[in-house]
């Protein structure tokens, strides 16, 4: 009986955690329809945030402006391993990891290669 206790509640937490990671992308994506720059900068892990930062030699709200970030759509498809996530939306597919402040994106505007990591726009170090 307690195996069956753990499991289903192991089942409930996965389904919470696939919530999770769906809300926060869907908060990223609203964020880049609005142009509300800000928004998106604290949905950033803290790498992530550097990494763009000093590639742009600026504040994140100008980075980010200037990215090459187009609103992707519904999503499609939320795989969630541990403490990191893959959402594959209609036109990108935006890689998260959680944090103790919650699930924050390490990487956005990213495109499949076959047989290769994926290509990002947005991407932590």
């Amino acid at each position: 009986m307690a195996a069956l206790v753990f499991a289903v509640s192991a089942c409930g937490s996965l389904d919470e955690r696939r919530d999770d990671v769906t809300g926060q992308v869907t908060v990223f994506e609203q964020a880049l329809g609005g142009e509300q720059f800000a928004r998106m900068c604290a949905a950033l892990a803290p790498e992530t945030l550097e990494e763009l930062e000093q590639s742009a030699k600026s504040g994140c709200e100008q980075a980010i402006g200037e990215a090459d970030l187009t609103e992707a759509g519904a999503v499609r498809r939320v795989d969630v391993y541990g403490d990191q996530a893959r959402v594959v939306l209609d036109k990108d597919t935006v890689f998260l990891s959680h944090f103790p402040t919650g699930w924050k994106v390490t990487a956005a505007g990213c495109t499949p290669r076959e047989g290769r990591p994926y290509q990002c726009e947005l991407k932590g170090g």
